[in-house]
């Protein structure tokens, strides 16, 4: 384990359209590694404390693809929202095949609290994103205790569960091309069988078309879908998502964008309506 406090340790400091990004290095107390995360801070922090949208990448991403690719800090400056991007899962470890596949250990930590050895001593990410992160960063920034949530693929799916299972924590919900029904795919049925054993009771816990039958608050949805995504079918199953929302009387835009993929070049076409609709619920627009 690292010497390193967990007190947040700068590691870069860019000026972005009147705001800050930085980069931060931390220990964390639910995976037992050094954690990264990035935060943008709208020109806005400088006066004045400012709600924040934490962002979920997908998987193989670290911090620095959201803040390097979506394009999303002009609109947070002028919204005066900060971003704050965790991790995909824990670095430093070294478990059997931990490294070998893009899906599974390494940059793929799905968000759930392992159960299963040994990913259950540092495979934390949902306690790690739904309540140690935000602490730190409510700690050490100038931000409010208002939150909203977003993420990608992985991210997507990630948001979705914190949001369902967290009723009052988040004050608005949205994702792009999340992975929306994973005890049914096999990026999910990976993850959960390796993460969590072989118990498909338990992995309904962490599916968001399961959670939405059961929601306690109906914050509502703005997901957008690339039509064509290449993984739309058989891995993030919109349609499923679309199926459980109606059953359950969720509320749920769910955009099917035409001639679109599962890339960032998708998610900078419509961040900024994401922001905008986490704007909205924070306050920050009419």
């Amino acid at each position: 384990m690292s010497g390193l406090s967990n007190t947040p340790e700068l590691i870069s400091c860019t000026k972005s359209f009147g705001g800050w990004l930085k980069r931060y290095k931390h220990q964390s107390s639910n995976t037992g590694t050094e954690m990264i995360f990035a935060i943008y801070l709208p020109p806005q922090a400088q006066n004045a404390s400012v709600p924040v949208l934490y962002w979920l990448s997908g998987l193989t991403c670290t911090d620095e693809n959201f803040m390097q690719k979506a394009g999303a800090q002009r609109m947070a400056a002028e919204l005066g929202m900060a971003i704050v991007c965790p991790d995909t899962s824990p670095r430093g470890t070294d478990y059997p095949e931990e490294h070998d596949n893009y899906d599974f250990g390494s940059g793929a930590g799905f968000y759930v609290n392992a159960t299963e050895a040994p990913w259950s001593k540092s495979y934390r990410m949902y306690d790690y994103v739904v309540s140690e992160l935000p602490e730190l960063i409510e700690a050490n920034f100038p931000v409010t205790d208002q939150r909203s949530i977003s993420g990608h693929s992985m991210g997507g799916h990630g948001a979705i569960i914190c949001a369902l299972k967290n009723p009052g924590k988040y004050q608005s919900l949205s994702a792009f091309a999340p992975i929306s029904n994973p005890i049914n795919c096999p990026w999910g049925q990976k993850a959960l069988g390796g993460y969590l054993g072989k118990d498909k009771e338990q992995w309904k816990a962490w599916d968001s078309c399961e959670l939405i039958a059961t929601a306690e608050e109906k914050l509502p949805l703005l997901v957008d879908q690339g039509q064509a995504d290449d993984f739309m079918e058989e891995q993030l199953k919109p349609e499923a998502l679309k199926a459980a929302c109606e059953a359950a009387g969720y509320p749920l835009e769910q955009r099917i964008q035409p001639g679109y993929d599962h890339s960032y070049f998708f998610i900078a076409s419509f961040i900024d309506d994401h922001l905008r609709h986490h704007a909205k619920a924070l306050g920050l627009i009419k």
